[in-house]
């Protein structure tokens, strides 16, 4: 049986997450609830819960008020929010779950099955990369956590010159020539880097445009990257590449 702690603004809403939980995960026991940011720190501590259902904005400050005054967090924590709130981008970077609201019941669950499945997924080295990341005042300063084969990496944005799509897989190709092989699809990570200076050149191709060296026009065109990859770049793609890195150059 796992054991839970709901921390949760609104009352309301921790009454209908408890009953969630009751009818749709009966292998958890919620064994606490709180409302407010000092008194969640000590029952946490008091309790050593197994999951962490965690509001992100309370009236008495954030969730991250609490993960920051507990000395241990070996509890796996959910987050949980109203809106997509601009904390959200830091969780996705670091493969930290999260539950939008209202919250749906099929998430919920495979949240749950998500913990329950692998107990050993770093939880406390990927909320540590959360902290850092919220720490950042630039977001290419932020680190993403990569599962892989061997186990979990956490790579600096910056550190990656392009992505390639491998069938369900994709290939991050990084600075000091190493490369690693993720078990999810491009798209994913289309989503998450577009807005850190990455670009879909190709349907297989995504870049790091600041390690672009240059462009060739020649055999279709393609782009020729820091570590001397040459990446195919679409028709479709090579007016807007072309708006996108005069942009960073002036």
């Amino acid at each position: 049986m796992l054991k839970a702690v709901i921390v949760e603004d609104e009352l309301l809403s921790a009454d209908l997450l408890k009953s969630m939980i009751q009818d749709h995960c009966p292998d958890v026991q919620v064994i606490g609830m709180s409302h407010e940011v000092s008194s969640s720190i000590s029952m946490i501590a008091n309790t050593n819960p197994d999951i962490l259902f965690l509001d992100i904005e309370m009236q008495t400050g954030t969730g991250f008020d609490v993960l920051q005054s507990l000395a241990s967090r070996r509890f796996k924590v959910i987050f949980t929010t109203a809106y997509d709130h601009y904390a959200l981008k830091a969780i996705k970077f670091s493969a930290v779950d999260y539950l939008l609201k209202p919250i749906d019941v099929l998430e919920l669950k495979q949240a749950v099955s998500k913990i329950r499945d692998n107990e050993e997924n770093k939880s406390e080295a990927k909320l540590d990369l959360l902290m850092r990341n919220l720490l950042q005042t630039k977001q290419e300063d932020f680190s993403i956590s990569l599962s892989t084969i061997e186990g979990i990496e956490f790579v600096p944005i910056k550190n990656i010159i392009h992505l390639e799509a491998n069938g369900p897989y994709t290939h991050f190709f990084l600075k000091d020539r190493i490369k690693l092989m993720i078990s999810k699809n491009l798209k994913e990570y289309e989503l998450m880097l577009s807005e850190h200076g990455f670009f879909r050149v190709h349907n297989s191709h995504l870049i790091n445009l600041k390690e672009v060296k240059r462009i060739i026009k020649s055999d279709g065109g393609y782009a020729v990257m820091s570590d001397d990859a040459s990446i195919a770049i679409s028709p479709k793609k090579k007016d807007e590449l072309m708006i996108l890195l005069n942009q960073k150059i002036l």
